[in-house]
């Protein structure tokens, strides 16, 4: 069966939106705005994209070691942009994500590793189904450190295993903007979603299986 588009998948999505889901959206919202301000002393952040940003939540909320993850959008300079605009490519933001992390637990070169893992780095501008620069492969770095990190990774990676096939873009950061309520934790809330069922979750499977030891517990 061909994959569903993000755009198709979601217009089902909208039309079958109820206010249980939401209620649930809130609920995890409100969760992690308390985890964040009770932790936030000890936390590290990092930002990635990788194509679907549902996918990508995903794959770091497993990771032991990070307390949370924000879907949204960055890697542009238009300001506050939102979903539709991102998602038909009237910006150059890339669907991101911002991962908050115990670096007494998981480094960034860990999550660096994890990043690469966890999707096709060889693809420019798209992931699977996904096409456009706003699917594109990035890490945007907030540190000298954190380039020199990702750079030194993704050398070794290309001289290991992609043949240096490698595209992925490593920038500065400059901004964030939060993705809409209802893309947060999207994974979890809508589990037979088609794009979910079809896409995300073999994507998400698969790194659980070749990463088991970054895992935390609940998801070995």
């Amino acid at each position: 069966m061909k994959p569903l588009s993000r755009y198709t998948a979601l217009l089902i999505f909208l039309i079958s939106f109820s206010a249980c889901s939401a209620k649930e959206s809130d609920k995890r919202q409100t969760a992690k705005a308390q985890l964040s301000s009770e932790v936030k002393a000890r936390l590290d952040t990092a930002y990635f994209a990788s194509g679907c940003f549902w996918c990508t939540e995903a794959v770091f909320e497993r990771v032991k070691g990070v307390e949370d993850v924000i879907s949204g959008y960055s890697g542009g300079t238009s300001k506050n942009p939102n979903y539709r605009q991102v998602s038909a490519g009237l910006t150059d933001h890339a669907e991101a994500v911002r991962v908050a992390y115990d670096p007494e637990v998981v480094s960034y070169k860990d999550l660096v590793y994890i990043f690469f893992g966890s999707h096709d780095p060889t693809q420019l501008n798209r992931q699977g189904p996904d096409v456009g620069k706003q699917y594109r492969s990035a890490i945007f770095y907030t540190t000298s450190k954190e380039k020199s990190i990702a750079t030194s990774v993704m050398q070794e990676l290309n001289k290991k295993k992609y043949n240096g096939g490698i595209v992925t873009e490593i920038t500065k950061f400059s901004a964030f903007y939060a993705a809409e309520d209802y893309h947060q934790d999207y994974y979890e809330i809508h589990p037979n979603q088609p794009y979910i069922v079809s896409v995300s979750k073999p994507k998400v499977e698969k790194f659980m299986k070749e990463y088991k030891d970054k895992l935390k517990e609940e998801y070995k």
